[in-house]
């Protein structure tokens, strides 16, 4: 029979524990003996009260209402369960995660009690915390099979890799002021072999045109070089866990 924490469930429907927020690992062990059940379990919310940061907080909203999630916006399903194309209105909002998102967890108050684990299995690995878009999506499906060895995110595959890395570098050059079409001509030369380089120099050269319209752009490389959020540089070892379509 599964062993609960103290808790409740909050109203991003996730199970929170006082001394733990909601990050930690949920596991089952299995007794041939009778135990007794509590007989005062915590309400939805007990220890909520009126806020509802994490509802707030869920960049596509997903999180409906409280203790409501619809799951085919939640942007884990759509990087990691989801296999296929993102849907095209979802994929500015998904920015620059490419695995997983933990935006309405970052935001409960509860989770400052969150300690870090002294597992050394649980660190950042291959440099994740500082990687940028541009370096991931050059790695081949070799480069992704060996350097995500014991991570949770090598099971969503290479292709599901860089589709979420495509849409991140498009949302970076949308970031940048690009219109439809310098972002349509920047795909077309973005997925050969030098995926890296293409990206970059055509993207600079969109940049170079917009500054002569005199439109106001960001930097390319303040965005496309971007380290990665650190959930998605920590969930290399969390469980939490069609062809490339960068528009």
């Amino acid at each position: 029979m599964p062993i609960l924490p103290n808790g409740w469930r909050g109203k991003h429907t996730l199970l929170l524990d006082r001394d733990a927020g909601s990050l930690f690992f949920l596991g089952e062990i299995f007794v041939d003996v009778s135990l007794p059940v509590d007989p005062h379990p915590e309400q939805d919310g007990a220890h909520c009260g009126q806020c509802a940061r994490c509802v707030g907080a869920c960049p596509t909203g997903a999180i409906v209402a409280p203790y409501r999630v619809d799951a085919r916006r939640c942007i884990s399903y759509l990087t990691i369960e989801l296999h296929g194309s993102i849907p095209e209105e979802l994929r500015p909002l998904i920015g620059n995660r490419v695995y997983g998102c933990d935006d309405c967890q970052l935001v409960c108050p509860w989770n400052k009690f969150a300690q870090a684990a002294p597992v050394a299995d649980f660190d950042v690995r291959h440099g994740l915390d500082r990687a940028t878009l541009v370096e991931l999506f050059a790695w081949s499906a070799q480069d992704f099979d060996t350097r995500m060895q014991g991570s949770a995110i090598r099971r969503i595959g290479h292709e599901r890799w860089l589709r979420n890395i495509a849409v991140a570098m498009g949302n970076a050059l949308r970031a940048c002021g690009l219109d439809a079409g310098e972002r349509k001509a920047i795909n077309r030369r973005s997925f050969g072999s030098t995926r890296g380089r293409s990206v970059r120099a055509s993207a600079r050269a969109c940049e170079v045109g917009a500054r002569t319209r005199g439109t106001d752009m960001k930097p390319f490389d303040a965005v496309i070089d971007a380290p990665l959020p650190a959930f998605c540089a920590s969930a290399t070892s969390r469980t939490d866990a069609e062809s490339v379509n960068a528009r």
